[in-house]
Parts: C-alpha cells; structure tokens; sequence
C-alpha cells in the first residue's frame, strides 16, 4: 500500500483587497508539512496553481522553497511532484529542475515532448512505500495549454478543446502503461471537470474554445486516483476517485464556508483507493455579517463591538469582515460612514454589499417611444430603480438645474 497526500491551489502571493495573505499561508502550509510526516505519506501532489500570479513576488518563491524544504526534512523518502496550473508560470517551474532534482522534488510545468511522442522521462514518477517497493506510480499532466493539445479534424464533433483533452490523457496513459503494465496509476490533471461546482469570482473557466469543462470519462476507470487542481472547493466528481482537493485557505467570500484541507489517499496493491480529507484549521477568521440577511447602517457598529475581537491582535491576524448592509434610499456617503465605523474595530473590511428593496416598475400599456418622453419621467425611474425609492424634491430640483445648464 502507498499513502499520497494530494494538495492544489495554494495560490501563494495572492492578496484579498490588497492584504496579504501570507501569514494564512505560513499556518496552513505548516499543517501541511505536519499532516504529512504524522501520516506517513510516501508521496505528496501538488496539483496546479501554487502561485496566484505569472510574475510571482521574491516572497511567494520564498515560501515555496521554504516549505519543499519542511516537506522533504519531514517525509525523507516521499515523492515529492509539483504541475503547473493556469495561474502558475510554467518556465519557472521548470527552470529550477536541476536542483529540484537534488532535493528529490519532481517539477512539471509543461506538456515534454520527445520526437512528438510524450516524455514520460519527465512525466511518470515511480512512488515506493515503506519498504522501498515500487507501490504504484505517478503519471503528472500540468494544465494543458492550447500549444499541448492535438489538434482535431474535421470529423471532430463537439467541441475540439475537450475532444484534445481527452485525446492527450488517452495519450498519456497508453504510454504509461506500455512501460508500467497493470501496476496501481494515479493521474494528475489541472482541469475543470463536468459536474465539479465553482467558486462564484474565484475561478477562471480555463479550457480555451467554446466549453470550458471535460467530463470525467476522460480519466479510465483502472485509474487508482485522479489528483485535481482549479476548483477550490473539496469535493469528488464522476466517482470518487476523482477528486478536487481544494484550496488550502478561502479565496473569495463565496469560499468562507468550504472545509479546506488536503486529501489522504490509501492505494493498495489491487489500485483500490481509500480517501480522506483532512481539515486545517484558519490562522485568520473569515466572517459575513450578519451570516443571512443585511444590517441597516445603525445596527453595523453594535454588530463589530459583538464580535469582541482582541484589540491588541497584530494587524495580520485581524479577521476578515465581508459586510452587507440594506439600505431604503440613496447612499450617497454610506462607504464612508462604514469605513469610519470600521477603523474603530481591529477587523480588515474586504467586501461590502449593499442590498435595496427590489424595484417594482409600473406596468406600460405599450412601448413608449424614447423622443415621446419626458427627461424628468426618465430621471425619476431610473432613480427608483436605483434606489427603491422615488427622488426627493431637492433632487428633482437638482436634476432641472443641470437640465438647463447642459
């Protein structure tokens, strides 16, 4: 039997609102490291989107290193694999290979490829358990960029980006298993699945073309583990044994309820896998107030004094505050008087959504025509649509003064 620790989307460099997220990192990636020598494992994936940004910062890099380092100081022998996914620079991953190498670090930043035939030099990696036996093997795929995919004829039906995606795994398993035989095989893939369930704001639809996710098909059924990166909310698609890992802390509002983590994966000899996910902790608070509905702006000062946040907390461990309020007319000047409530409060306010009663507009017998109306009619709905409510006089006054002006 063998043990994979599979990971994806740390996205490290990323901020929220302009505040760093490197102190999140730190935490989780040390629960990483921990999780890893206290289970054991003989192989750790990292499947896609280690940084957030093409042109990562000194310190993003730093903490890669950093915690390749811990990895190998806390598991000696485990395979250690990194593929690149869309967010990540792919020359950059594979610049350092030599030394990677050294360190007993497998970094795959692009589809290799050696007269037109897939490399698997630099694409299977044998994973050896505890007793130094070969126990399955690895075959790594980084997110395929439209230079990597097959190009699909005309007899082609459907989309020819997936029908490409399909065709390299097809590819890349036959030859794996020419050198491997029936032996346990585990897939990476930096994808977006059909049937997986996105982070609204947080993730981009990849795949180039006209869709934008491939169905699970495309992995075979004797394929003991599929490691997925994109999506950063855990979870199984098609079967279980394909799976996203998710993201190591919260990306997005939308994310502050997942259960982020990594999975544990049994293989035994037979390519049965049983899976895990374990649970990390959140160095930093994410919170919505209220968790449903809105505040009106009077109730926002009494709802941050309940939170009986340390005031003493160092600025980088302060939580992160999404706020939604509910207003009944104009909020001209509302962002600022919640940034004034908000600096009394040692929280970071990341989001703020502001919520109005749903304008009803007033049934038309027919289409009016746009020269037959008047400029005050026009100026007084878009205003309730607005706002929810009708203009105030001053308003009206207003809006006529800049009428004759203009």
């Amino acid at each position: 039997m063998i043990r994979l620790l599979h990971t994806a989307d740390w996205h490290l460099g990323a901020a929220l609102q302009g505040w760093p997220r490197e102190t999140e990192h730190r935490a989780a990636l040390a629960q990483l490291v921990a999780v890893a020598r206290n289970r054991a494992v003989d192989a750790i994936v990292v499947a896609g989107d280690i940084f957030d940004s093409l042109n990562p910062s000194a310190e993003a890099q730093r903490l890669l290193y950093d915690t390749l380092r811990d990895l190998r100081a806390a598991c000696p022998r485990a395979a250690i694999v990194l593929v690149a996914g869309n967010h990540d620079p792919a020359g950059r991953l594979e610049a350092p290979r030599a030394l990677f190498e050294i360190a007993g670090v497998a970094s795959v930043g692009v589809v290799a490829r050696r007269e037109r035939a897939l490399d698997l030099a630099a694409h299977l990696s044998p994973i050896m358990d505890a007793t130094g036996r070969v126990g399955a093997h690895l075959l790594a795929l980084p997110y395929p960029r439209a230079a990597d995919l097959p190009l699909a004829g005309p007899e082609v039906k459907g989309s020819p980006v997936v029908w490409g995606v399909r065709e390299l795994y097809r590819e890349a398993v036959a030859a794996a298993r020419a050198q491997i035989g029936d032996a346990p095989l585990i897939l990476t893939g930096h994808l977006h699945i059909a049937g997986g369930l996105e982070s609204e704001g947080a993730e981009r639809r990849i795949l180039v073309g006209g869709e934008h996710a491939a169905p699970p098909e495309i992995f075979p059924t004797d394929v003991a583990y599929v490691a997925l990166g994109h999506l950063h909310r855990p979870q199984a698609v098609g079967r279980d044994s394909i799976r996203y890992s998710g993201s190591l802390i919260p990306m997005s509002k939308t994310e502050i309820d997942y259960d982020h983590g990594v999975s544990i994966v049994d293989i035994d000899d037979a390519g049965g896998a049983k899976i895990e996910h374990f649970s990390f902790a959140r160095a930093v608070a994410h919170l919505r107030i209220p968790t449903r509905g809105a505040l009106s702006p009077g109730e926002i000062e009494g709802a941050l004094a309940a939170l009986d946040v340390d005031t003493q907390s160092a600025p980088d461990l302060r939580p992160f505050v999404h706020l939604a309020v509910k207003v009944d007319g104009p909020a001209v000047g509302l962002k600022a008087e919640i940034d004034a409530i908000c600096e009394k409060f040692p929280i970071r306010l990341v989001s703020l959504s502001v919520e109005r009663p749903q304008y009803q507009a007033s049934p038309q017998a027919a289409p009016v025509r746009l020269a037959e109306r008047q400029p005050l009619d026009l100026f007084r709905e878009a205003f309730e649509r607005a706002h929810g409510v009708a203009p105030s006089a001053e308003h009206l006054r207003c809006f006529e003064r800049l009428s004759q002006e203009s």
